[in-house]
């Protein structure tokens, strides 16, 4: 074995592992979430956060990230990103209320904003370009593999450990990829831009403002605390048009407002928003329900969720094709439709036994494993080529903070139907993600077609 294929595969294999860690923190809790929730007695409502937080934070972070590492180096961004990771792993590992597993949460998620797109930098400035494609798709493979292994391995460890381990594990794994990144990875640095920490600041108080206010205004308030959230939501929503105007005028904006001038990238992105956030919606709750009314543990409600993300292996490998044959709109829409399908399926079987729920579960996995891969397509095609590092943070803030908004609309939609049943509670969630996934047919039709 030559010495370029040895370093071929310690590059492949130590980015793939980063973007592995970051993927999977954010899947492996939705098996914990009722064991975190009988810990901390805690409401639903609360145990959000623990989820949204993460997501939040890495949607806020990722643009000065990528920008940090152009300029200081990718590499050394990538393995502050690991250590700052494993250490709120650690401190999440420690808490002992639901406000430290927030902020650990945001520590972690500190961590795994620049993880993602240093990898992928490192990745694709490492190798040839001839190499890029293949490359890509294991990297992106692995990634999806959190998406399966997560929830099953999250169960397995919160039925034979306790929920605590399923951030333990991180650390080993941390500091021997940390160790060894410093060792196999070669550095590299990008086109140095300038990093506008108001904007930063402005794009971080507008996203978790504006989510936390509408999680907040579904509480009962009385009138000092409504008009604390009331002036929140002002604030938040300030921020966010300060931060649009900014971007008008800069010359070297943080999100360039002329890609949304281009229908393919402004329909993409929005209705990526609609696909992650009817997705999250639904793992925040589907665990829950299954161990909850199934009666299920942990482990065997992790198990029970392979039909929805095992479709990963079968269908994600076919969509590249598909979408170049049959065009990013048709395949978009119908992945958003399976979705949606799916998730009113199972609104529809919720009192009949789980294997009612299969065949509903593997449809919204693959209209999930269709839409994904056209949309990200579609976003990063609208864009001329020398701009795709920026539109794929764009197109990543919008998944996240979809995901996290979605998870949000999911709580507020079960606290007004659930009364006493959370049953009642999670069929009108199911339906409300199941039209979330429906609405990103809005944004769908305006990608390009063959």
């Amino acid at each position: 074995m030559t010495g370029q294929v040895i370093k071929t595969r310690w590059v492949l294999g130590l980015t793939s592992l980063g973007f592995f860690m970051a993927m999977m923190d954010a899947m492996i809790v939705t098996t914990a979430s009722t064991a975190i929730r009988t810990d901390f007695q805690i409401s639903v409502k609360s145990l959000q956060w623990a989820l949204n937080a993460y997501n939040i934070t890495i949607a806020a972070v990722l643009l000065v990230g990528v920008a940090l590492g152009e300029r200081w180096g990718r590499r050394r961004l990538y393995n502050l990103g690991l250590l700052i990771f494993t250490i709120g792993s650690v401190f999440c590992a420690m808490a002992t209320t639901l406000d430290w597993l927030i902020v650990a949460r945001i520590v972690e998620g500190l961590g795994a904003s620049v993880m993602t797109p240093m990898s992928m930098a490192i990745l694709t400035s490492t190798l040839p370009v001839e190499q890029h494609g293949r490359a890509l798709g294991i990297w992106s493979g692995v990634g999806g593999l959190a998406l399966i292994v997560g929830p099953s391995l999250g169960g397995l460890i919160v039925a034979r450990l306790t929920w605590q381990w399923i951030f333990w594990i991180n650390v080993p794994i941390g500091l021997l990829a940390l160790a060894l990144s410093w060792l196999y990875l070669p550095e590299s640095h990008g086109k140095v831009e300038p990093i506008n920490l108001l904007d930063h600041g402005l794009i971080i108080i507008a996203s978790a403002g504006l989510i936390w206010t509408l999680s907040a205004a579904t509480s009962q308030l009385d009138l000092s605390q409504f008009s604390s959230v009331l002036l929140i939501g002002l604030a938040s929503l300030g921020s966010g048009i300060w931060f649009i105007c900014r971007q008008a005028k800069e010359k070297m904006p943080m999100i360039p407002l002329s890609f949304f001038q281009e229908r393919a990238f402004t329909g993409g992105n929005l209705a990526t928003a609609c696909l992650y956030a009817a997705m999250y919606g639904v793992v925040f709750f589907l665990p829950q329900f299954l161990q909850l009314n199934g009666h299920a543990n942990a482990l065997t409600a992790g198990l029970e969720l392979l039909p929805w993300t095992g479709t990963l292996v079968i269908v994600a490998p076919f969509s590249g094709r598909a979408v170049d044959q049959f065009g990013e709109r048709w395949l978009a829409m119908l992945g958003l439709v399976f979705q949606g399908l799916g998730y009113w399926l199972i609104a529809l079987f919720v009192h009949k036994n789980y294997g009612w729920l299969v065949l509903p579960l593997m449809l919204a996995g693959v209209g999930l494993s269709m839409a994904g891969p056209a949309l990200q397509k579609a976003v990063l095609g609208a864009v001329p080529r020398v701009a795709i590092g920026k539109a794929s943070g764009i197109y990543n803030i919008f998944r996240l903070l979809g995901g996290a908004l979605g998870t949000t609309l999911a709580v507020i939609v079960f606290y007004q139907f659930h009364g006493s049943d959370f049953t009642t509670g999670f069929q009108a969630t199911m339906l409300a993600t199941g039209a979330i996934s429906l609405l990103g047919l809005v944004g769908a039709k305006k990608l390009k077609q063959n």
